[in-house]
């Protein structure tokens, strides 16, 4: 009897929450720990948003980010850009539903700025949690005559957006776009992980947007583009067989339509063809026959042939599919869903952004981790008027977007550390960071970031990611040991001139009494 009783009372504590009111509760997660990195967060939602919308139609993006203090610990945030806006079926969800977009991929994909569709969502929901406000919402498309405004909140309890208020009105001249406006409990800070910091950072590695931000005191900056052509569009490709798991694996054969197990492969994955499909299973069948030679006739595992339809294939057929995908010989993944900055802009920009007398950069090979294709980028600003005292000022990307917290956890900040720069002409403590006049950017673009947890701050520590950021980094060192090489060489000849000089006159009447 007691024990009926104690099911009955454990049985209704359980509930199910939805996605909305976990991250209420666990929005450390999200990013938004305390309230001056929330406003960052915030800031970083949205114009990654709006970068990602321009890029993805081919639209130079135009973005304008305005802070204001509304009171001691409260500010409102608005981003409006030049984007395509958002049709009105999808717009509410877009902004009011977490977990709801188009970028989410379980494999394949392609490089882009989000991953998960919780960034802008969570904004306005971290929004109305601390100042109790809705947000203001603004959009556009070319086909529409009037522009919408919702006055909107996210109901928490069932993962949906609310609707205050909704009208139409004339957005004067605009074409198209998108306006966000969020009230927030924030504290407005100017340091390395700033709000400023993070839209120069931003300006870096987006060279073709314009952006201009107006800060809570008033100030207006703008950072213009440096150039007008639009970065290489990034296209979407299949799952590679190394990067497929096997949870993931047996819900594809699940859902295919494809009609043979020959076909799923053909038709689901980058770079198999038939002969590639036919060795997979090979291998699977291999495995079979070695790992039923241990079994009694009642418990073997029935051989693969390829014309099996997927429907009906065991979970122990899957494994040894699964092992057929790991050790088959699968070309690397197209490459074409990546989309770097470039050696030649990311030059520009340095030599905007900073005043120095040396740049290098290089935009390495893509390759592959874990079947996900990836590329890393360096560039390595030198002298001008840099700090020569400090260590140097490393700046960390992923797909385009500025890394300001947790540098320490970060693979990026790992690879430089454990390089000796001493040989490269800078000075260095052991497990630092090197001193010297000189800032260096990191950037890693993937169709998938390993990054260390959802607020993505870090990125996570994978062999091939770390040497490819090493000889990269290593690359770009050698130019600037040259560049410093000679300097030094210079500046020793100038001084031996200096030296001759300032004794020419003793030297030639010397030789004069000689004579």
């Amino acid at each position: 009897m007691a024990d009926s009783k104690i099911t009955k009372s454990a049985d209704q504590t359980h509930k199910q929450v939805s996605v909305a009111e976990f991250f209420e509760k666990n929005r450390h997660l999200l990013g938004f720990n305390n309230p001056a990195k929330s406003l960052l967060t915030s800031v970083k939602e949205a114009v990654d948003n709006s970068l990602d919308a321009c890029e993805g139609n081919g639209i130079l993006p135009e973005i304008t980010v305005q802070i204001s203090e509304i009171k001691s610990g409260r500010f409102k945030l608005i981003v409006e850009d030049n984007g395509p806006g958002i049709n009105q079926k999808h717009l509410l969800s877009a902004f009011g539903k977490l977990l709801y977009g188009s970028k989410f991929q379980t494999t394949g994909g392609k490089q882009g700025r989000g991953q998960q569709g919780i960034g802008i969502s969570s904004v306005i929901l971290y929004g109305q949690l601390t100042s109790g406000k809705p947000a203001v919402l603004i959009a556009k498309t070319k086909s529409e005559a009037q522009a919408h405004m919702y006055v909107m909140h996210i109901d928490v309890k069932k993962n949906e957006p609310e609707i205050v208020s909704d009208e139409q009105f004339d957005w004067g001249d605009k074409e198209c776009g998108i306006r966000i406006a969020v009230e927030m409990e924030a504290k407005y800070v100017e340091h390395k992980q700033s709000v400023l910091e993070y839209i120069k950072q931003t300006a870096i590695v987006n060279p073709h947007a314009k952006i201009t931000y107006i800060s809570p005191t008033g100030e207006k900056l703008e950072f213009p583009r440096v150039t007008d052509k639009l970065p290489l569009k990034s296209k979407l490709i299949k799952p590679h067989p190394r990067g497929v798991e096997l949870g993931v694996l047996k819900r594809m054969l699940k859902f295919t339509t494809a009609r043979t197990i020959k076909s799923f492969f053909t038709k689901e994955f980058d770079k198999v063809g038939g002969g590639t499909a036919d060795e997979i299973i090979k291998i699977a069948n291999t495995a079979i026959e070695d790992g039923n030679k241990k079994l009694p006739e009642a418990k073997r595992i029935k051989l693969i042939d390829g014309k099996f339809s997927p429907k009906y294939i065991t979970p122990d057929q899957v494994e040894t599919l699964l092992l057929g995908m790991q050790n088959a010989k699968v070309a690397r993944p197209s490459l074409d869903c990546l989309s770097p900055i470039g050696g030649e802009l990311l030059r520009k920009s340095l030599e905007s952004e900073f005043d120095v007398d040396f740049v290098h950069t290089i935009t390495r090979p893509a390759t592959v981790y874990r079947g996900n294709p990836f590329q890393i980028e360096v560039g390595i600003g030198y002298g001008g008027s840099l700090d020569a005292e400090g260590s140097v000022k490393l700046i960390r990307f992923a797909n385009k977007v500025p890394l300001l917290y947790q540098e320490g956890a970060c693979a990026l900040t790992q690879s430089m550390k454990k390089m000796n720069w001493k040989p490269y002409g800078l000075s260095q403590s052991s497990g630092s960071l090197p001193t010297g006049p000189a800032v260096i950017v990191i950037h890693m673009a993937s169709v998938w970031v390993p990054f260390t947890s959802e607020s993505k701050e870090a990125v996570s520590s994978y062999p091939n990611i770390t040497k490819e950021v090493r000889l990269s980094i290593q690359e770009c060192a050698r130019s600037l040991q040259r560049f410093i090489g000679r300097k030094r060489r210079a500046e020793i000849e100038a001084k031996k001139r200096e030296i001759f000089k300032a004794y020419a006159k003793e030297v030639a009447e010397a030789v004069t009494s000689l004579n």
